[in-house]
């Protein structure tokens, strides 16, 4: 218990070092926010870069991986929407909103701080080819579909809408350089390559401190029941379906298993609030989000005991 409180500790301490700067008034939303968008456009970019870029293609594009990680998701994903329309009787925007909250995991600022502390440099491969998944596949799908929601007979404007948001989304833009250096077999100069070494350095603890921050003045009254589905799916299910589909494939690297089910354990992604507020959603996907993060500390704790108790940890 000792072993797996030294890797979750620090992770948790770092967010509540956020949430008591915030609490306590040393930093403002504003300045939270800031600090967002410096790990976003610089710092996670930066480290999914280096990730792909240090690695031979045949290694990056680990194809197998892919698949499975993708199908787990979208089999939650699945479920997650036909749950929230048939059986909750929600909009098609809101129910698409919470089955991404259940299938998207926040990769960057939880699940790489946790999987590098266990796993090493590996952790970010495995989060480059997840978020090829969140950011290629999963989070497009929702948005489209929660658009398709609110738009009739705009399907081919909200199609470029989504395709030209991603194609200037920073982290997209590192993980095609990234690819394209790993095809090219080229090495970055020493002193770019420095600087991109700092900046991916600097995403786990800026990002960590930024999630606690946010988290300050987040309420989950009244939102028992979407708490409730996006805990359960986020938390639990995906670990075991991501589990369930890695363990399909054959001759897997037992780190990179461990990296997709950690990855898998953490909560949705920090923006989720941002993403629901177009819909109307920003006080139940941040109440979601506040859950999950605090409920987060004791999946991941859980996981990581049941990993040790199987002998998959390394060293």
């Amino acid at each position: 218990m000792l072993a797996v409180l030294s890797i979750t500790a620090p992770i948790f301490i770092l967010i509540g070092l956020g949430f008591l700067s915030a609490r306590i008034g040393l930093v403002n939303r504003e300045q939270a926010r800031g600090m967002g968008v410096f790990v976003i456009h610089f710092a996670l970019p930066a480290l999914v870069f280096k990730a792909l870029a240090e690695r031979s293609l045949d290694e990056v594009l680990n194809w197998p991986y892919l698949a499975a990680y993708a199908l787990a998701s979208l089999s939650l994903f699945g479920f997650g929407l036909l749950l929230t329309l048939r059986w909750r009787r929600q909009s098609l925007s809101s129910s698409a909103i919470l089955a991404m909250g259940m299938s998207v995991s926040n990769s960057g600022f939880i699940g790489y701080p946790i999987a590098v502390m266990v796993i090493g440099p590996t952790a970010g491969l495995a989060m480059a080819l997840g978020m090829l998944v969140e950011n290629l596949l999963m989070v497009p799908l929702a948005l489209a579909l929660a658009e398709a929601g609110q738009q009739q007979g705009r399907g081919l404007t909200v199609l470029r809408e989504t395709v030209r948001r991603l194609l200037r989304n920073p982290l997209i833009i590192a993980i095609v350089l990234g690819l394209a250096m790993s095809l090219s077999g080229l090495r970055l100069p020493l002193v770019p390559a420095r600087v991109v070494e700092m900046l991916a350095a600097a995403s786990a603890p800026v990002a960590l401190f930024v999630i606690g921050a946010t988290l300050y003045g987040m309420k989950i009254g009244g939102m028992a029941a979407d708490l409730a589905q996006t805990a359960i799916g986020k938390l639990i299910l995906h670990p075991l379906l991501v589990f369930a589909a890695l363990s399909l494939v054959p001759d897997i690297d037992p780190l990179l298993m461990v990296a997709g089910l950690l990855f898998a354990s953490a909560p949705m992604m920090s923006v989720f609030p941002i993403l629901g507020q177009r819909f109307g959603l920003e006080e139940r996907c941040a109440a979601a989000l506040v859950g999950c993060t605090v409920l987060a500390f004791f999946s991941v704790s859980a996981v990581l005991a049941l990993l040790r108790w199987q002998g998959l940890l390394p060293g």
